[in-house]
């Protein structure tokens, strides 16, 4: 393996984490808090029940979907970010 590959994977990791735990933290709340009320719209609509955890893991999906058309390196950067904020809100099983 090369260096510049060690160092690409580093850095989607570390720009997520930098995501998660700075500015969209404080712009949207705790985490629980923010996917637990879109859970509870995304349940309101759908008529079934939706999880915070689900709303992690679906938002991943749509950034998987959106790399089908035009893959990039932020969408990459997010699906990490929503992993683990995904996890955060599991029951850690």
């Amino acid at each position: 393996m090369q260096f510049e590959d060690v160092m690409e994977r580093e850095m989607v990791l570390m720009q997520a984490r930098d995501l998660i735990t700075g500015d969209r933290a404080r712009s949207y709340g705790p985490v629980a808090e923010s996917f637990g009320r879109t859970a509870a719209f995304w349940s309101a609509y759908l008529g079934v029940e939706i999880t915070p955890q689900m709303v992690g893991d679906m938002m991943g999906l749509l950034k998987y979907s959106r790399n089908a058309n035009a893959s990039s390196f932020d969408n990459y950067v997010d699906i990490c970010g929503y992993a683990s904020l995904s996890w955060e809100c599991s029951d850690g099983d």
